[in-house]
């Protein structure tokens, strides 16, 4: 994984500072609340929601363990049906592929749709070095490309901007990337996005190279499919001459049976719809329809590690519906910039580390970016224990050390040795309940002041409860 994000602070002091920001958090918590809200009452109609949950599980389980065999069958038929197939090791890889396809074609701008794994390498910014101008076409997208800004949710990645900051995003910075902002322009929902339309129709009736992601690929057939909302994906994938679609390696599934259980959970679990307004499919080239050239970039980019470790990965399965983000109290408050990822929430708390590492203070502070409680695994559509996850890598991280870490690896071990010993643990809670008025309401050191800054200790019983037992059992 590249370096989206890396040099940012720690998710601890990026985090108290999101969350001294008002309008962010009133931002986050109306759209949050929001959406998750549309999405249980969509959940609740459907009676067989948890049968659904665990086939897509096995589904996915199924194909990680068998990942090789996969994707070879997909290049297979990808190939047959007149496309290219590209293997891309990691970000700088993929991203020589893709300028030097574009640089082919002679062309000097794209379009784009909605894409994480281009942003996770940092396409755009690649593509821009090499004299290329990548537009973005999704309408959030679009908002976070004119203001210069970073995505901060998986589904909406505005979700930090409400439409007044649009409005003025829209006037100021449209007529630098084409057709300006409309003279009058208002904060109402039906003028921005009119005002886009017309920014990106433009565009798209120019453009003869398009870029794109995929949400899955079908083995089988070697067909490719996006879903979306807004209809700029159908114009991206159908109208240029020559089409790239750069796709992580772990988006394959065997069948056309398996992507149906997908195509039920993922509406429903991202943009709380019964289906997608817009699922477009395409296997390959045909004359006069679509486009003339395929290209299918298929990325690792640290997948392969992740597939190595039996509990991370897990993560892999994620169809980035974005609903453990929607009901994290942790997300809720201090945004996705603080993940220092284009993976931000519980999903990116787990996957960024297992793609990048944990060597880094920003991917090393990841996995306590969480409370444990639960309810990210409660709502995920594919059975992701993102809990089971983030104690393993905090073991890991804890397990090397490091800044942070070398007081409770010492801790952990004394602690180990007192609950080996009963008669030293009897003692121990005595010695606490006799003392417990005595302890500080906050305790000295910077570990121990990371919790107790912001938690009250609990008050210790006069009495250990072996020794009420003892006293008081029949």
């Amino acid at each position: 994984m590249s370096g989206t994000f890396l040099g940012m602070p720690s998710f601890p002091r990026a985090a108290r500072e999101a969350v001294r920001d008002e309008r962010l958090r009133r931002n986050l918590r109306h759209a949050t609340h929001t959406i998750r809200d549309k999405r249980a009452r969509a959940v609740a109609e459907l009676d067989d929601w948890a049968e659904l949950r665990e086939a897509g599980k096995r589904i996915k389980d199924r194909t990680l363990r068998h990942l090789d065999t996969y994707l070879l069958e997909l290049e297979e038929r990808v190939t047959a049906a007149g496309g290219t197939v590209h293997w891309a090791e990691d970000a700088a890889e993929a991203n020589r592929i893709v300028t030097g396809l574009v640089r082919a074609t002679g062309e000097r701008e794209v379009v784009k749709v909605k894409s994480m794994a281009t942003q996770e390498i940092e396409l755009n910014e690649a593509l821009e070095e090499a004299g290329i101008r990548a537009y973005e076409t999704d309408l959030a997208e679009l908002i976070v490309q004119l203001g210069e800004d970073r995505p901060s949710h998986i589904l909406v990645p505005a979700i930090h901007r409400n439409r007044t900051e649009i409005r003025d995003i829209f006037r100021a910075e449209m007529g630098r990337w084409g057709r300006p902002a409309p003279d009058g322009l208002t904060d109402e929902p039906a003028e921005l996005a009119e005002a886009a339309r017309l920014h990106l129709r433009e565009k798209f009736l120019r453009a003869r190279v398009g870029i794109s992601g995929a949400n899955f690929m079908v083995a089988e057939t070697g067909t490719l499919v996006v879903v979306e909302s807004e209809g700029n994906g159908r114009m991206c994938l159908t109208l240029p001459e020559t089409l790239i679609s750069v796709v992580g390696i772990e988006k394959v599934v065997p069948t056309w049976r398996d992507l149906e259980v997908f195509l039920q959970t993922l509406p429903r679990s991202s943009t709380a719809e019964r289906m997608n307004p817009y699922t477009s499919t395409w296997t390959g080239t045909a004359d006069g329809d679509g486009p003339d050239a395929f290209h299918l970039v298929l990325l690792d980019n640290g997948r392969t590690r992740a597939l190595a470790d039996e509990t991370g990965r897990q993560a892999l399965r994620c169809i980035r519906c974005s609903a453990c983000l929607n009901v994290c109290p942790v997300y809720e408050r201090a945004g996705g910039h603080a993940y220092g990822s284009v993976y931000p929430g519980p999903i990116g708390a787990v996957l960024t580390p297992q793609l990048r590492g944990t060597t880094s203070e920003i991917d090393a502070s990841l996995p306590y970016a969480s409370s444990l409680c639960g309810a990210c695994y409660e709502v995920c559509p594919v059975a992701i224990d993102i809990p089971e996850v983030l104690v393993r890598l905090r073991e890991e991280v804890a397990g090397r050390g490091g800044k942070g870490h070398r007081l409770e690896k010492a801790a952990m071990k004394a602690a180990g040795w007192v609950l080996d010993h009963p008669g030293a643990l009897a003692a121990g809670e005595r010695i606490a309940g006799a003392a417990g008025r005595l302890l500080p309401e906050r305790l000295p050191g910077p570990g121990a002041r990371q919790w107790t800054d912001h938690r009250d200790l609990p008050d210790l019983p006069a009495e250990p409860f072996r020794d009420w037992w003892r006293k008081n059992r029949p």
